[in-house]
């Protein structure tokens, strides 16, 4: 599943990567399906705009599998308490995208024991 979250959340026990994507990766990689974990409106239609592609709302909980790719929109500043952004302030604050993706720490340990520790 290629999950779409508006936080950078650990969402169960892992191991983890979290590297930097552009506007455009994310884009590419969420063009072949995604599904929403955004829980706020406005936060769903300004990812909207700037995906170039329809963002839905859902409060539903997710738990990450080494089989998951979540696509993170990440904002650079901490908006005040209760404040609902429009697109001109959140590009003010300025945004990041991220990629995180869950380790497989069996088929690691099962890899490494095949070529051995230290490659």
């Amino acid at each position: 599943m290629i999950a779409l979250l508006s936080t950078s959340i650990l969402t169960t026990h892992g191991t983890f990567t979290f590297v930097p994507a552009t506007l455009e990766q994310a884009r590419t990689i969420m063009s072949k399906g995604f599904t929403s974990f955004v829980g706020h409106s406005a936060t769903a239609e300004i990812l909207s705009e700037l995906l170039d592609m329809p963002v839905a709302t859902s409060r539903e909980q997710y738990a990450q599998s080494h089989e998951d790719v979540a696509i993170i929109f990440k904002l650079k500043g901490r908006p005040a308490e209760g404040k609902i952004l429009s697109r001109n302030e959140i590009e003010a604050i300025g945004y990041d995208f991220g990629v995180l993706t869950m380790i497989d720490m069996d088929a690691l340990r099962k890899f490494e024991q095949r070529i051995g520790a230290g490659y």
